[in-house]
């Protein structure tokens, strides 16, 4: 048409022009302004580690308190206990264990390393203590408590895993020091002779469980050192050749291993509280039956408030409730290794790295017997079943942890401008300033200190 220009034709595409939009169509969703970039963000924080820690801890305390009250009350009337008995004793555990977990973040990391050999010490004492008559008490066929009058008891075999956490990382961190792990002989002695006399007293007693958790430790600490997989494969063959004639000289851990997968009662008996547990899981559905009304929990689930927990978990608050509790524990590993990755102090990262491998493998025999997807153990669900025995030193690690995430320099300097700046805004607010007038003072003060 006259009097109009021609609209000049599409320019070709240059190369590479369709990546560029691919990745302009891609910033959408994770560039810096979205909500996935913001949380990439958030984990990379310096103090990110330390509230995962404290964060996930706590929700797991109080929600396994809960549980705890609400899985137990059946038991403990059939036991002609009150309704509360179970609670009450978890609840005294979990303020004993908050003490504990304080003492455990303020401390040192110098005084942590410190009490690696004395808590070695005392707990192989306490481990051939149980072997005494009158001294060592059996509990569901296993020789492994030390009564302390009345109701109390302890289980020195929980407090193995601690020491064996210590004690391993600061000879490994010692060993690293001086350049002696590149030698086989170096990474194994004295760390699994060490470790096979821990599995040898625990194993005196009938606690399979926590052999298993020991194991894993060991393996853990063995890998973060950077073992050779020629080395790690053989201590592995060795190990897995020992269980498995440990498992085939005792019927009745040859038992739960056939009832792994089950999903009915056979004739004589056998895998009852496997199946049950799987029945609680099944009849929880999304959202469960709604906190207090399980029913597996009224005598037909053994052990209820303690190795499966889970299960009652499940029935009460369904699918929903247990992927919290696994996100919990989840985030909860996450925070662990990266306060193990991070560090440039080799006891940390031995400390962290076999601490956080302590509580992840615990929870995931512990998880994985109730789906019947491994033999039931025995062992608690940390910091969620009941048992003051379990928990304490478990709540030591957690504090130990913590101590860890705030010594990264990153973390102190943060939490140090954290703290100067509460102490400055309580000041104002102290002597009357609004807190607009306060956030401008703020801001005035940074200017001048660039």
């Amino acid at each position: 048409m006259a009097g109009t220009k021609a609209r000049p034709a599409a320019r070709p595409a240059r190369p590479g022009a369709t990546s560029v939009a691919v990745f302009r169509s891609k910033s959408r969703f994770t560039g810096p302004g979205t909500a996935l970039g913001r949380f990439q963000r958030g984990l990379e924080r310096p103090l990110t580690p330390y509230y995962l820690i404290l964060g996930s801890s706590a929700l797991i305390l109080v929600l396994g308190l809960v549980m705890v009250f609400s899985a137990s009350q059946i038991e403990a009337r059939t036991l002609g206990l009150s309704f509360t008995f179970f609670f009450t004793k978890q609840l005294t555990a979990v303020v004993l264990g908050s003490g504990l977990m304080y003492v455990a973040a303020r401390l040192p990391v110098r005084l942590h390393r410190a009490l690696a050999y004395p808590l070695l010490i005392a707990v192989l004492g306490l481990l051939l203590l149980v072997a005494v008559p009158g001294v060592g008490k059996a509990v569901n066929g296993n020789q492994n408590w030390i009564s302390l009058g009345g109701s109390f008891q302890i289980q020195p075999s929980e407090f193995a895993k601690l020491a064996l956490v210590l004690w391993g990382a600061d000879l490994l961190a010692r060993k690293q020091q001086m350049k002696m792990l590149d030698q086989w002989k170096h990474l194994l002695i004295p760390l699994v002779p060490m470790a096979v006399l821990l599995l040898t007293l625990v194993l005196a007693g009938g606690d399979m469980g926590t052999a298993m958790i020991i194991c894993a430790l060991m393996f853990g600490l063995l890998w973060i050192s950077g073992a050779p997989m020629r080395l790690f494969g053989g201590a592995a063959a060795v190990a897995l050749g020992f269980s498995t004639l440990l498992i085939a000289l005792v019927p009745h851990r040859l038992g739960r291993i056939q009832c792994i997968g089950a999903t009915s009662v056979p004739s004589d008996g056998s895998c009852w509280q496997a199946v049950q547990g799987v029945y609680a899981l099944a009849g929880g559905g999304l959202t469960g039956r709604g906190l207090g009304a399980s029913v597996e929990k009224w005598g037909q689930l053994p052990e209820p408030h303690t190795d499966f927990i889970f299960a009652v978990t499940g029935e009460e608050l369904g699918l929903l409730g247990t992927l919290s509790v696994l996100a919990l524990f989840a985030a909860l590993g996450y925070a662990g290794i990266r306060v193990a990755g991070r560090t440039r102090d080799p006891f940390i990262r031995y400390a962290a790295g076999g601490a956080t491998t302590w509580i992840m493998a615990q929870a995931m025999i512990n998880i994985g017997a109730v789906l019947g997807l491994l033999p039931i153990a025995g062992v608690p669900l940390p910091m969620f079943s009941y048992g003051g025995s379990a928990l304490l030193p478990t709540m030591f690690a957690v504090g130990m942890l913590l101590c860890f995430a705030r010594s990264e320099p990153a973390a102190r300097a943060a939490l140090a401008a954290r703290s100067k700046r509460t102490r400055k805004n309580a000041l104002g607010r102290l002597i009357g300033l609004p807190q607009r007038t306060i956030a401008r003072l703020g801001k005035a003060r940074q200017r001048r200190e660039r």
